[in-house]
């Protein structure tokens, strides 16, 4: 891969990568789409990191659909798929780690103890050894994406990391390659997370601001469902990750919960229409 990826800057083409868990969806089919427009050269890795898996989450039984999945990227036109298995990234005696202080300790950090510091040192590796000029990420992971972003920023990485938009189910349900955890009951239910965020994007396009009356409008919804367990209903600065009081700027509505044993993420994003404006535009 290395190689593959020196003799592409040599021959000067545009690389685009796109880093997969594998279990492909079509939200990861929309950011290979994107890459192709963007890119001569596409590369798409597939890589099941266990550093960001706590010690009781869902490594061992995570979907690994490789034919499958090699088959959707050749369809689709990428160049070259990079599948290293773990020995292969973390070599015996390994013990250097990536760690974005401040943005991986709260939210999925706090949930999750150092699953962003898995995520932070595998994307560091895959820019090193890819050598992409862009990356794409889906904003469904949005302090992933913040945290991947402020490390290419600190580490002057010579990659431009793309926000690609959330791709949905038709109910709504954001695309998650842990969905086909969901029996059917569980996957009615977990339209929850839509139906709570539709919530809060009501409540600002009637005026609310205030980001108390935003959660309690999204756990009311949430109290409703009771196959869904909310881990936690945040309205954060957009930059910082920190907790915001009254909707003024770029932010985000974060939502995160247990449908049974798996957990689901989605973000509602929130931007002013305008500079100095009071009217947003909203990202669902």
């Amino acid at each position: 891969m290395k190689e593959a990826a020196r003799l592409a800057r040599a021959e000067n083409k545009i690389v685009g990568l796109v880093p997969t868990m594998g279990a492909l969806h079509a939200g990861h089919m929309a950011l290979v789409e994107r890459a192709r427009r963007e890119s001569s050269l596409v590369v798409s890795s597939i890589f099941v990191n266990p550093t960001q898996f706590g010690p009781k989450e869902d490594l061992s039984k995570y979907p690994r659909t490789f034919e499958a999945d090699s088959q959707k990227l050749a369809a689709a036109g990428v160049d070259a798929i990079f599948y290293p298995q773990p020995a292969d990234v973390y070599p015996p005696g390994f013990r250097t780690y990536v760690n974005v202080d401040g943005l991986s300790d709260r939210l999925e950090g706090r949930s999750r103890p150092g699953h962003f510091r898995g995520v932070s040192t595998v994307v560091l590796k895959l820019f090193e050894i890819v050598q992409p000029n862009f990356a794409y990420f889906g904003r469904k992971d949005a302090q992933q994406v913040r945290i991947i972003s402020q490390m290419a920023r600190d580490l002057n990485l010579d990659v431009e990391i793309v926000i690609c938009p959330i791709v949905r189910e038709p109910d709504g349900l954001a695309l998650s390659s842990r969905n086909v955890y969901l029996n059917p009951g569980e996957r009615k239910s977990a339209l929850v997370l839509h139906r709570a965020l539709t919530a809060a994007r009501d409540q600002l396009a009637c005026g609310t601001r205030d980001a108390l009356s935003l959660q309690t409008a999204m756990q009311k919804v949430f109290s409703a469902e009771p196959r869904a367990a909310l881990d936690y209903a945040e309205i954060v600065d957009a930059d910082t990750f920190e907790p915001l009081t009254r909707i003024a700027r770029p932010c985000y509505v974060l939502l995160a919960a247990f449908l049974g044993k798996t957990r689901l993420i989605d973000n509602l994003y929130i931007e002013p229409a305008a500079p100095n404006s009071d009217s947003f535009q909203f990202h669902l």
